[in-house]
């Protein structure tokens, strides 16, 4: 079952053609690169999750996946994962925080797709509301918006 999910993202990818894939993953992986269109990322199982941000007034319902699941799909063999948005920000976070937390890669927020000019198309949300750990600054630092690259080390 799990190589044939993983036919289906690299499928996805294919077909898409001269159109750049929303999200790459490098690093040490099966297969070393994998690029994956929002086709393909929407594939994964849906996770939900509501919850404040610090960029944002309120609480908020997030649908996306699992960054867990994703890992394991591309079979992620690492410690770090480094994260890079489109306006290239970049920043390490541990592998472990995936597995400690839900962490959601957003590609809604409230029912409507997150666009480029608004945190879109992907988001790494952290379940903030639901540890108190994780409103500590350092995690602030871990929600990438326009999420374009991770790179497993």
């Amino acid at each position: 079952m799990r190589s044939r999910i993983a036919i289906c993202l690299a499928t996805s990818l294919l077909a898409a053609g001269d159109v750049p894939p929303t999200l790459r993953i490098t690093g040490a992986i099966a297969g070393g690169t994998v690029g994956l269109d929002l086709e393909a990322l929407r594939s994964l199982p849906q996770a939900r999750l509501e919850t404040s941000t610090v960029v944002t007034d309120g609480t908020h319902l997030f649908t996306g996946f699992l960054m867990r699941d994703l890992l394991e799909k591309v079979e992620a063999r690492g410690e770090t994962v480094t994260a890079t948005a489109l306006n290239e920000y970049i920043v390490d976070i541990p592998i472990s925080d995936f597995h400690n937390y839900d962490v959601v890669v957003a590609y809604e927020m409230d029912g409507k797709p997150l666009e480029r000019a608004d945190k879109g198309p992907l988001w790494i949300v952290y379940p903030r509301d639901d540890h108190s750990e994780l409103q500590d600054i350092r995690f602030d630092y871990r929600w990438v918006w326009q999420l374009s690259g991770l790179e497993v080390r």
